[in-house]
């Protein structure tokens, strides 16, 4: 006897997960992780910190963004949820009243942890790449690193790697002088 083929992942499935865990659907596969680490936590919490007042609330600077922590991603079947997402205003003048967005963000952030980072930089990075997200950020606590990344056709282009401490200046939140080691603090 061979084994039966693999039914794609329906929204059911995501539905039917227990409340600490999170469930994605990428390329027809449900992938189901528990609730992030308190590291994790810590660096997507506090990179949205940053980003939230200047580009979302434009509080001393550019503002032109909506950002979103942990947002639902429905894009071509796929089931998304990064850590941080962001859209230019004149892409998403207003949030829909919707549990799931369908229009793909600007920018995307993972904070990779050891059980989801494959994931993370293949199948996601590849669904980014696939909906025309423009910029991919993944910062990883434990490696104390900030990655990124700008989408040039259908190719992911890196921008740098930072790690440890000290400030930088990355695209697309270039105005903002990010302190790294914020992210990784405990």
């Amino acid at each position: 006897m061979g084994s039966e083929p693999k039914r794609p992942a329906t929204y059911e499935d995501l539905e039917a997960l227990p409340p600490n865990s999170v469930g994605e659907i990428v390329e027809g596969e449900l992938y189901v992780s528990p609730r992030p680490a308190l590291p994790h936590a810590r660096a997507a919490s506090k990179l949205f910190g940053r980003l939230e007042g200047p580009f979302d609330a434009g509080e001393g600077g550019p503002g032109g963004w909506l950002l979103l922590f942990e947002p639902e991603l429905h894009l071509s079947g796929d089931a998304l949820v990064p850590d941080v997402a962001g859209w230019r205003r004149e892409r998403m003048p207003v949030m829909p009243e919707a549990a799931a967005s369908t229009l793909a963000p600007d920018w995307v952030c993972e904070v990779l942890s050891p059980s989801t980072a494959v994931l993370d930089r293949e199948k996601k990075v590849r669904a980014y790449a696939r909906e025309g997200v423009s910029h991919l950020w993944l910062v990883d606590p434990l490696q104390q690193s900030l990655e990124a990344y700008r989408l040039e056709g259908a190719r992911w282009n890196p921008l740098g790697t930072w790690k440890g401490q000290g400030r930088v200046r990355v695209e697309p939140f270039e105005a903002l002088a990010l302190k790294l080691d914020v992210l990784w603090a405990r």
